[in-house]
């Protein structure tokens, strides 16, 4: 991100600096009076939307930590757990890997973005107890960083409370299209990584090592497997709850527009009454978890500042069209708009820059939250992840030097959640 910050802000000051040298000084306002402008009223702006954002992200925090702690994330873990005994026939249905893996999907599918991270880290390191060459990246490995790159996500609480804060009538009606292109995505990802394994030599497993845990280094600090976690439901439940999540696609393309009103209110009364009726002192457990999503909305303050400031100078100074003239006429013709094409860009390799740059694109007068563009934008955050961030995080956790497939794989899921965002996107509200 650094070089990333760098490189805008550099790029931003030098086009604006021979724009300057140029100026005759008739008819517009100068191009360094311009540029410095911009910086200042991005920066005022970054502040004004975080300030909007506190009370939404601690709404949707409180009620996510109620969905918690009355067992949602174990609920979904054991609908899960079926499936991915399938998937991963490398890893043993019991081993501690597995639970880890589950619960961060779940989290993933939940939009916990803050809680999937401890769970995949620990998923990786105990992955790394099975593989028999230590630096190689395992086909499990590969392929539970694809699917983690592009998990299925039914509630992407941060965007929801992002466009909620730049004034959205419909803060949620990304909810129908996050989940249509989430549901590609993750499809692809998986069929990217086993088609891909068999061209990339995997380390071979020894007989009768493929079941011995060795213990894993620097667990200390991530969170234990809930109890009830490594459980599973009768195959025919996970089958019939994944079904009707498959259901819902077809079901998104023709009315979501029409559900999309009812999802905050229904998330409110579902997941409270889901709580009282798992015995969640409902009250104490929405305002811990809004406290929680207060810290989280003031410590991205000066994120928010650095980024906003950033873009506001590369729209101010003309480097935005520069580059977006050229490639827009391109991926104009496919539906995806010059003025989505630096999300699309920037999404799977920094989330903070990727959120800025959602951010001023909702914010902007001429755009707004609720145009198209806004929706796909919102959509883009919602339903692809930075790719890069997690193979240094994940891999980086436990040595991984020789990624194999992985970063094929999960950019391919990349590509697939944007094509599948520019479509339903165009479909609903196109």
């Amino acid at each position: 991100m650094n070089a990333v910050f760098l490189a805008i802000v550099l790029i931003a000051f030098g086009v604006a600096a021979v724009r300057q040298i140029a100026w005759t000084g008739a008819g517009a306002e100068a191009p360094m009076s311009v540029l410095g402008t911009g910086m200042i009223d991005a920066a005022a702006g970054s502040v004004t939307l975080a300030i909007g954002l506190v009370g939404v992200m601690a709404l949707f925090l409180g009620l996510m930590k109620v969905a918690e702690q009355g067992g949602l994330l174990v609920i979904i873990a054991r609908l899960l757990r079926p499936l991915l005994v399938r998937l991963f026939p490398d890893v043993p249905a019991e081993h501690p890997a597995m639970g880890a893996m589950i619960l961060n999907m779940a989290a993933n599918v939940l939009g916990l973005g803050n809680a999937a991270t401890p769970f995949g880290i620990r998923a990786m390191q105990q992955l790394e107890t099975l593989n028999p060459e230590k630096g190689t990246a395992t086909n499990a490995m590969a392929l539970f960083l694809a699917i983690n790159t592009s998990s299925v996500t039914l509630l992407p609480t941060g965007v929801i409370a992002l466009r909620a804060a730049a004034g959205s009538t419909d803060p949620a009606g990304i909810v129908p299209t996050t989940l249509f292109a989430t549901i590609l995505s993750t499809t692809v990802a998986i069929v990217a990584a086993k088609f891909l394994e068999k061209r990339w030599k995997a380390p071979a497993v020894p007989p009768g090592e493929a079941a011995e845990t060795a213990p894993a280094d620097g667990l200390a600090d991530v969170p234990e497997v809930p109890e009830g976690a490594g459980g599973a439901y009768p195959p025919w439940v996970s089958v019939t709850a994944l079904s009707a999540v498959a259901a819902l696609v077809p079901l998104t393309v023709l009315y979501g527009r029409a559900v999309a009103p009812w999802i905050i209110p229904g998330l409110m009364v579902g997941l409270l009454s889901f709580g009282a009726l798992r015995g969640v002192r409902v009250y104490e457990a929405f305002v811990e978890g809004a406290k929680d999503g207060f810290n989280v909305a003031l410590r991205i303050i000066p994120y928010l500042v650095a980024i906003l400031v950033a873009v506001g100078m590369f729209r101010a100074s003309g480097a935005m069209e520069l580059l977006i003239q050229p490639l827009g006429a391109v991926t104009e013709l496919v539906g995806l708009p010059a003025e989505a094409l630096p999300m699309a860009l920037l999404r799977p390799l920094s989330g903070s820059g990727a959120y800025g740059i959602l951010a001023s694109i909702i914010q902007d007068p001429a755009v707004g939250p609720d145009s198209y563009v806004g929706y796909l934008v919102s959509t883009f955050q919602g339903s692809t992840e930075t790719t890069f961030y997690v193979l240094a995080v994940y891999f980086g956790a436990v040595g991984i030097r020789r990624i194999r497939h992985a970063l094929a794989a999960a950019l391919l899921a990349d590509i697939a959640g944007i094509c599948g965002a520019v479509f339903i996107v165009g479909m609903l509200y196109g």
